[in-house]
């Protein structure tokens, strides 16, 4: 199948030029940008081990699937940019914290709803909650850093994921209902219809459970009930694969297993060069967390202290181009916390970059654009460092 956007030859010429200009000009033989070129392979190596197999292929699986088989007009009813705001909010942000994943986790899952039709602001809620409402890392955040953080956290979190789709809304709504229009005039998916409620239930299920449940982590004690599912997450997601299996063989043909595989594979060449990149330059200026790459920790900790608008502002941006991995947002704040960071400055961080960073704000571009990428990375940037100032005036 032919790309759907070709590279122009200007473009391949660019490209080429600035990678021969980076080849010139970048002091390779200093250690600085040696140790930096390690930790940028490094931290690469730690993403393709630790998220590339259980993450994000059962993720593009999932993605895959809602794009063949899930009904159009089903997400029209529930999260087009008509349906009402009640129900598509409430639908997005839900579903989103239920799958607590991580920014790079969540992206084939927006885009694959987004491609079916689901209003840009509720898909910027869904994209947007999934990594930041996760239900783990709020405990942690109880416990580790005391009830007033956890709090403000959770609570800001889920009023973001709202209001930050309902402003992608407002500010886009032409163009979506625009884009509406056209979805409308595309052709179904044979396969569509042809199964029944419980079928796709099964079969939509059991690989979300899949997804939750093998990637499941431990809280270290924080929480006894998820622990001891820590401990029987194989267990769970093995009855989760039966039930996805048996429905594969039951119910779906070789033709529709094959259009699922390929739209699966359709969308990992569209979101792995964007997301290996991206791993690449963050781990390249900041590096693994506990490791200094290009920019050193001790930087970002001296420009985090107090609760000024600066700090919070660049608590916020620092955190939206770091990638956190899930639940490395509170080892990173702890150490951060303890190089002199504000409460400010860190709610800041809490609320930018677990649902932000920059491999994700490269896949987001190509799938939204560069200005709406742009607008939803500012208002993140901008609620969050709000919130971290007001946090921080009031404790």
């Amino acid at each position: 199948m032919a790309s759907e956007k070709e590279i122009s030859p200007n473009k391949t010429l660019g490209i080429t030029l600035v990678v021969f200009l980076m080849a010139y000009f970048i002091p390779f033989e200093s250690p600085l940008i040696a140790g930096a070129v390690q930790e940028a392979f490094l931290m690469l190596s730690d993403y393709a081990r630790q998220h590339v197999l259980l993450c994000l292929i059962p993720a593009m699986f999932i993605a895959g699937a809602v794009t063949v088989f899930l009904h159009q007009q089903a997400v029209i009813r529930y999260l087009g940019p008509k349906a009402p705001k009640v129900v598509s909010y409430g639908v997005a942000s839900v579903s989103g914290a239920i799958l607590a994943i991580c920014s790079c986790t969540v992206l084939p899952l927006f885009k694959g709803i987004y491609k079916k039709g689901a209003g840009l602001g509720p898909a910027v809620s869904f994209l947007y909650s999934g990594p930041a409402i996760n239900i783990l890392a709020i405990v942690l955040s109880y416990k580790i850093f005391g009830w007033q953080l956890g709090l403000a956290r959770m609570t800001g979190a889920i009023l973001f994921s709202i209001i930050i789709g309902l402003l992608m809304h407002l500010i886009f709504r032409k163009e979506d209902e625009a884009r509406l229009a056209d979805e409308r005039m595309f052709k179904y998916q044979e396969t569509d219809g042809e199964k029944s409620l419980g079928q796709m239930a099964v079969y939509m299920f059991s690989m979300i459970g899949i997804l939750i449940f093998v990637n499941w982590a431990n809280s270290d004690g924080g929480s006894v009930i998820w622990d001891l599912i820590y401990k029987s997450k194989y267990w769970i997601t093995g009855v989760f694969a039966i039930a996805l299996f048996y429905s594969l063989f039951k119910w779906f043909s070789r033709d529709e297993l094959k259009v699922w595989v390929r739209e699966t594979r359709d969308f990992s060449l569209q979101i792995f060069p964007y997301l290996f990149f991206g791993v690449l330059v963050a781990g390249f200026l900041l590096g693994r967390p506990g490791h200094d790459a290009l920019i050193p920790t001790e930087w970002v900790a001296s420009l985090v202290g107090g609760n000024s608008l600066l700090s919070n502002f660049i608590a916020s941006i620092s955190g939206a181009f770091m990638y956190f991995a899930t639940l490395t947002e509170v080892p990173i704040l702890q150490g951060l916390i303890g190089a002199g960071m504000g409460k400010g400055p860190a709610l800041a961080l809490l609320l930018a970059g677990p649902s932000l960073s920059l491999p994700s704000m490269l896949v987001i571009g190509g799938e939204l654009g560069f200005k709406k990428t742009a607008v939803y990375v500012l208002l993140v940037v901008m609620l969050s460092t709000l919130a971290g100032l007001l946090f921080g005036s009031l404790v």
